[in-house]
């Protein structure tokens, strides 16, 4: 149960106007208050940061756990595995898939989403290039059929707030437009656009980019590709997977330096091996091996998503990537939060807004988690 009033204190508050030291944070209730009543308890946070929630718009499991074919207690384990490593807000993302058991599917994380325990669905595939298929079943890959794709944001009761497909397939630009008619994002992504194709999805209504890099033709000086239409354009935020094995440094610098902080969402990508460990998994109906932290699929060998988390992510991008602690939080909590229509709520430490916050140390490793006002992870005293 939330605290009446609690202070926490001492911490660098990392808030949209950068960061304050020693600052003060009041949670009462769920939520984040603007004062505390005197004699109110106080945490000691003295040497730590204070961030807000992760938002992660692009999981598709975790904790040994599937949100494409698990149950609902599967899925709230995995939901509850990132949560304890700072996920506090998750989207859960089918991968392809036969279309009834799509259907199916987002019947179930409809429910799971009106619950409030997810933010919503993404649908990854099967509106996708087999050119570029990655770790999706060629078999089941569909073109983006307008019809289909209203049929399968329908399933979703509201709930959808996601789809990404391959915008120079057949169907593709009337699909997008379908989907921003619906109030849900159209995203690029396991795509084999060219440059100008690409463009057309944008001004389609398209506005982020899958994993930018992963899954689509490289950059060329003739040929730029998807890449460089998705990097330039500023109706667009690029998803970008800071993992050390998706994306070399230096194309994470270029992305993140050329797009800005405000168009960048880290996300996980993360299989049910994240937070789990090494083994054997399934993702949707293909094999995938997890060796050392890599997930790839048992035949073809295409790296299958990630074992992720977004406090390694953040931690990662700030000791490694060298990019500012505000710029990084801004790409895992505020600017998903914003292109997911939850700002309102989630996203930054703000009086009025969810008390999602989390307490990390000075070397940026994860201490706390505080969801809705309730410790998931409680911080030792300082």
């Amino acid at each position: 149960m939330a605290a009446a009033h609690l202070v926490l204190a001492g911490a660098h508050v990392v808030l949209p106007t950068g960061t304050l030291a020693g600052g003060r944070v009041v949670v009462e209730g769920g939520r984040i208050a603007d004062s505390a009543p005197e004699g109110a308890p106080e945490t000691d946070l003295s040497g730590h940061w204070l961030l807000p929630g992760f938002v992660d718009m692009h999981n598709h499991g975790g904790g040994g756990a599937s949100f494409t074919n698990g149950t609902v207690e599967d899925v709230l384990k995995g939901v509850h595995t990132h949560r304890l490593h700072g996920t506090t807000t998750t989207v859960a993302s089918t991968v392809t898939g036969d279309l009834d058991a799509l259907l199916q599917r987002a019947g179930l994380l409809s429910e799971l989403a009106e619950q409030g325990e997810i933010a919503g669905i993404h649908f990854e595939g099967p509106f996708i290039s087999p050119c570029r298929k990655g770790a999706h079943s060629e078999s089941l890959l569909r073109e983006p059929d307008p019809a289909l794709v209203r049929k399968l944001v329908d399933a979703a009761r509201g709930q959808a707030k996601m789809l990404t497909l391959a915008g120079e397939l057949p169907g593709g630009l009337e699909s997008v437009r379908l989907l921003v008619e619906a109030g849900v994002i159209a995203a690029v992504g396991h795509t084999d656009a060219t440059y100008e194709q690409t463009k057309q999805a944008i001004d389609a209504g398209a506005t982020v980019a899958t994993h930018l890099f992963n899954a689509m033709p490289p950059l060329g000086h003739r040929a730029p590709g998807p890449v460089t239409a998705l990097l330039e354009d500023e109706r667009v935020t690029v998803e970008l997977i800071n993992d050390g094995v998706h994306l070399h440094p230096a194309a994470l610098r270029l992305a993140f330096g050329h797009a800005g902080a405000d168009r960048v969402a880290f996300i996980t990508d993360a299989m049910d091996a994240a937070g789990f460990g090494d083994g054997v998994y399934r993702l949707g109906p293909l094999e995938v091996a997890v060796r050392d932290g890599v997930a790839r699929l048992v035949e073809g060998d295409s790296i299958a998503g990630s074992t992720l988390t977004l406090d390694r992510a953040l931690q990662r991008a700030v000791t490694v990537d060298k990019i500012p602690v505000e710029d990084a939080v801004r790409a895992l909590s505020a600017n998903p939060a914003r292109l997911l229509g939850l700002a309102d709520r989630v996203g930054s430490l703000e009086p009025g807004k969810d008390a999602d916050l989390l307490v990390l140390d000075a070397g940026f490793a994860l201490r706390g988690v505080m969801r809705k006002g309730v410790w998931l992870r409680e911080p030792q005293p300082a």
